[in-house]
């Protein structure tokens, strides 16, 4: 079994969700009394969530780059971000790290692709939904992305920070 490296911390509501879900699987394939072997650096959010809405994007990767280094020294052998909005640095953290990073919108895509879904939606922070950086990734994986509108992307995004983030 490979050791997952996770990063975590974004917010750490949303990364019990991952390590929860990941035992799931590793439990349903290998058997009642397995679980996953993986390490976690949970970041804090906060210097994050301050560079995210500043522009200052090269410091949250700067953040998120240290953590998969210390995963990787720490014997992690691959790299999965517990969190959609960051991928958008996603080239600068694989580039820091010799271990394969596995970016989210694989995965995501071949799991619409696998139901026939030729159309999907997505839903994440205002960054996620109005930049390019995910739906590029799903459209070249054949799909057809949607967004909501203006006022329903504010929304979502505001029950993200608002609301989940914290645990509402």
């Amino acid at each position: 079994m490979r050791t997952i490296g996770l990063i975590g911390g974004m917010s750490w509501e949303s990364s019990a969700e991952y390590y929860r879900l990941i035992n799931q699987q590793v439990r349903e394939r290998l058997g009642p009394l397995r679980s996953a072997q993986l390490l976690m650096y949970s970041v804090d959010f906060g210097p994050v969530e301050q560079a995210q809405h500043a522009g200052r994007w090269d410091d949250a990767a700067a953040i998120l780059v240290d953590a998969a280094r210390r995963l990787e020294a720490g014997g992690a052998e691959c790299v999965v971000l517990c969190t959609n909005t960051m991928h958008k640095v996603a080239e600068q953290i694989q580039g820091a790290i010799s271990i394969p990073f596995l970016h989210i919108a694989e995965p995501a895509a071949q799991a619409a692709l696998e139901i026939d879904a030729r159309t999907v939606g997505l839903l994440g922070t205002a960054f996620t939904m109005e930049q390019d950086f995910l739906k590029q990734r799903l459209i070249a994986q054949g799909l057809t992305v949607l967004v909501p509108d203006d006022a329903e992307r504010k929304e979502v995004h505001r029950i993200i920070y608002d609301e989940l983030c914290v645990g509402v």
